[in-house]
């Protein structure tokens, strides 16, 4: 499955869903899809995100099952999602998934 976050005030977003499922609980939203976050949420979600992140409450890195694969940490995977929260939270614009 994947997940596609969009806003008017940034390029869309595509994450494999387990990904984007555990970067919507660390926002402290349902892993609902379809889903939004209305423009007056965004600065709490992307707070939360942030603050997930920088506690190392996020996943351990995503196992691989290609051995040569890197592993990729959740922090690195959060960056796209962290520039459409900040930009949407800028533009005070709704951030949907589905």
């Amino acid at each position: 499955m994947l997940v596609t976050f969009t806003t008017d005030a940034y390029a869309d977003i595509t994450m494999f869903g387990h990904v984007a499922l555990a970067m919507l609980k660390m926002m402290g939203h349902s892993t609902t899809v379809p889903g939004a976050i209305l423009a007056a949420d965004v600065p709490a979600a992307l707070s939360s995100l942030t603050t997930a992140i920088d506690a190392g409450q996020a996943a351990p890195p995503i196992q691989d099952r290609d051995a040569d694969e890197p592993k990729v940490s959740m922090a690195h995977r959060a960056l796209p999602l962290i520039g459409l929260l900040a930009a949407a939270a800028k533009a005070e614009s709704n951030v949907m998934w589905k």
